[in-house]
């Protein structure tokens, strides 16, 4: 198993006992939930800020979400098209939120790094990217573009929240949309 695998395999073990136990997890849990010895943990990560930074950042990546819309099959209706993908980006919030709680709870405030502004920026740009496609088959139909569409359905669902790019709804969009639907009439 390559340095990197062995990390990846480290992280995914370590997330679920970070949700549960926050900072507080021990190496011994750590290695007991990768099924390796406490000295491979220290070997792949220089301590455990290291290795929890790590799953931070694995539980903060859209690639799972990404998956989950890309496998969503564009022949079934919009409708439940857009369940799916609602119930995927859940899951993903839940996940970021119950490890984010779980640590800070636990005692670990680590504020963002200043260096990585783009993140959270090209995360939601990639998700809007996905959710256009759901929206693309049904484009003749829909009263307004799939690029805005995707934008007003993603601000919905985070719960009106501003999303980070340049070209966000409007409040009268996200309004309008609500009131009056993304489909036309007839």
């Amino acid at each position: 198993m390559s340095a990197e695998d062995r990390r990846a395999m480290i992280v995914h073990a370590v997330l679920p006992l970070l949700i549960e136990h926050g900072a507080n997890v021990t190496s011994s849990q750590i290695a007991r939930a990768a099924g390796i010895g406490e000295g491979t943990i220290f070997r792949a990560f220089k301590d455990k800020d290291e290795l929890f930074d790590a799953c931070t950042a694995e539980a903060l990546r859209p690639d799972h979400v990404l998956d989950a819309i890309a496998e969503i099959p564009l022949d079934q209706p919009l409708e439940d098209r857009l369940v799916e993908a609602a119930e995927a980006l859940g899951a993903h919030l839940e996940r970021m939120g119950a490890l984010m709680g779980a640590l800070h709870a636990s005692g670990r405030i680590k504020r963002r790094d200043p260096e990585r502004k783009g993140g959270r920026r090209e995360s939601m740009a990639a998700i809007r990217a996905a959710m256009v496609e759901l929206f693309t088959p049904e484009q003749d139909r829909l009263r307004l573009p799939p690029e805005q569409l995707a934008g007003l359905f993603l601000t919905l669902l985070f719960g009106g929240r501003r999303m980070a790019s340049d070209d966000a709804p409007t409040t009268r969009q996200v309004v309008d949309f609500f009131l009056h639907g993304a489909v036309e009439a007839g």
